[in-house]
């Protein structure tokens, strides 16, 4: 038929050959494990990446392969995630920080051929090489030509990539073609697969390329502190180059002094990431008297931000935007920017609005409905079960061992309860397994942690529910003193006296040293139940409770 449009294929590699066209010369700057910086530039990404799609072909590789990474976030690993799904193979990011048997798992599911790996993590491959029988090439980031290690067959990256040069033509093929395999972190069970078909990446990091979402532009640098083996790094390794902005790849160098140091050096104007994150780097810099002056967002996402946080990055400038995901939704759900409904907002309630996760974007719709599969009023009050979908969500899981995880209408349950306002911001009450169901009512572990984590002396708390012979379960608070404070149970009770409900009182208060996270920066509630669930048994019981482990 005349008159329509070009029927383009959407796929990933047209962004990075747009990025080399518009944007050649827009920085990207890795850390390096030694804690020097390399700076290249789009146009060498794209260069480098088609020598990896060119050397992926010589060594037989083909669409529909999987190919696995596990790497910290380097320009190196950028240019292999566009130079594998150039040729329609998947990229398949693996979590270092997962456990060594959840890695084997993921990797055997996944049946993949090549394994790059960062030189300092061949140690673990090693332990595990044995039982990997799909894996036929090790290809070592920063290694030397022959890397020093048992592992059969391994090469160092550079060597392996000077055998072939840039005269490669990524070809069209269709869009719904999958170029990604993420697996979910595993907390309940065996980690489970997402395919990310290169249709589903190129919308969602168009969608969250929007002003009210990351909004990337050509003249944001934005530093990628989410890993890119945590769903699909936030879409930032494409949205970043897809807006023309500089991106910073910090390495294995997570730590708060290394991402100071890189806020300050490369004037970053937006970053994201888990809250301890920027609690402890803001608390650091704080220190030695430094602050981010060029800082323009800060996306949290993982566990709602307190609003010690939120105050502290409005102090310095920053907008904090609440980011809120996963793996199954592509992985962007909703970001927090303010309406023109609500931008005259101040004081307690701008905080409460800036503490929600925000709103979707384009293409992702959502909806809450209670126990019985009935949709609730977007009220701000009324609370249930939150559902999504559109384009860039997940129908099954890889393998389809449990078919469509799709209701009749298409919706995604998420595992969340939440509320939405009438203006369309979400706010999470809780995850469905971690609501704290005392004498037949709902207590919200999210919002009494946030309370908690309001004291001006807690620097990180976790609420579960514990076991009780009378109410079945009452909420028990577990929380981190800041350094040098010495705040008691006692405090802390009265700090929350004429905040909550009498019933949403915590029976206990325990002080550790750490909280356990998962492999993602997120709250490891399953370990925190499993220590402390019998916590006020052994205590009415007169009993002393069992010693915690907090990993």
């Amino acid at each position: 038929m005349y008159g329509l449009m070009q029927n383009w294929q959407l796929l990933c590699h047209r962004v990075i050959e747009h990025a080399a066209r518009q944007h050649p010369e827009r920085r990207v700057v890795s850390r390096r494990p030694d804690g020097s910086l390399w700076v290249t530039n789009y146009a060498q990404v794209h260069e480098r990446a088609r020598r990896v799609s060119k050397r992926l072909v010589k060594d037989g590789v083909r669409a529909g392969d999987r190919i696995a990474t596990l790497a910290s976030s380097t320009a190196s690993h950028l240019e292999c995630w566009y130079g594998i799904a150039g040729i329609g193979a998947i990229y398949h990011p693996i979590n270092p920080r997962l456990f060594v048997e959840q890695i084997i798992f993921i990797v055997n599911k996944a049946q993949d051929r090549i394994l790059f790996v960062d030189e300092s993590l061949l140690p673990l491959v090693e332990t595990i090489a044995d039982r990997l029988p799909t894996i036929e090439r090790y290809v070592v980031f920063d290694g030397a030509e022959k890397p020093a290690t048992s592992l059969p067959n391994a090469v160092g990256y550079e060597a392996w990539l000077a055998e072939v040069d840039a005269d490669f033509i990524w070809e069209s093929f269709d869009e719904n073609q999958a170029a990604s395999l993420t697996f979910t972190s595993g907390t309940t069970g065996d980690p489970k697969g997402v395919l990310y078909s290169h249709r589903s990446i190129v919308l969602m990091s168009l969608a969250a390329n929007s002003p009210d979402m990351y909004g990337f532009g050509s003249n944001d640098v934005v530093l990628q502190v989410v890993p890119m083996c945590h769903a699909n790094g936030w879409t930032w390794p494409f949205s970043a180059p897809m807006g023309g902005a500089e991106l910073i790849l910090p390495g294995e160098k997570l730590d708060p002094k290394s991402l100071s140091e890189l806020l300050l050096s490369e004037r970053v104007t937006v970053t994201g990431g888990v809250p301890t994150v920027w609690q402890s780097v803001l608390a650091y810099m704080e220190d030695r008297g430094e602050a981010p002056k060029h800082l323009k967002r800060v996306y949290i996402g993982g566990s709602p931000s307190p609003l010690s946080l939120i105050e502290a990055l409005t102090n310095l400038g920053a907008e904090m935007r609440a980011g809120y995901g996963s793996t199954e939704m592509g992985p962007l759900a909703s970001a927090g920017s303010l309406l023109p409904e609500t931008r005259n907002l101040t004081g307690p309630d701008l905080l409460s609005v800036q503490q929600m996760q925000g709103r979707p974007p384009f293409l992702v719709e959502m909806q809450i409905e209670n126990d019985e599969g009935q949709r609730q009023p977007w009220d701000g009050e009324s609370v249930g079960h939150l559902k999504a979908r559109g384009p860039c969500i997940v129908s099954g899981y890889y393998g389809n061992e449990s078919g469509s995880v799709l209701d009749a209408d298409g919706f995604f349950d998420t595992g969340d309860i939440a509320a939405i306002t009438k203006y369309g911001y979400v706010r999470l009450t809780d995850r469905a397994k971690d609501l704290v169901k005392s004498g037949g009512e709902w207590i919200s572990s999210v919002d009494l942690e946030n309370l908690v984590m309001d004291h001006p002396d807690i620097a990180e708390a976790a609420v579960i529910g514990a076991k009780h012979p009378k109410w079945d379960e009452r909420p028990l608070v577990i929380a981190v003193r800041k350094k040098g404070r010495d705040v008691s149970k006692e405090d802390v009770l009265a700090f929350l006296k004429d905040k909550i409900a009498k019933w949403w009182m915590p029976d206990d208060i325990v002080f550790v040293d750490a909280l356990p996270h998962t492999s993602t920066g997120k709250m490891h509630k399953t370990v925190l139940r499993s220590n402390y669930e019998n916590y006020l048994l052994s205590r009415l019981e007169g009993r002393a409770p069992k010693s915690p482990r907090t990993n």
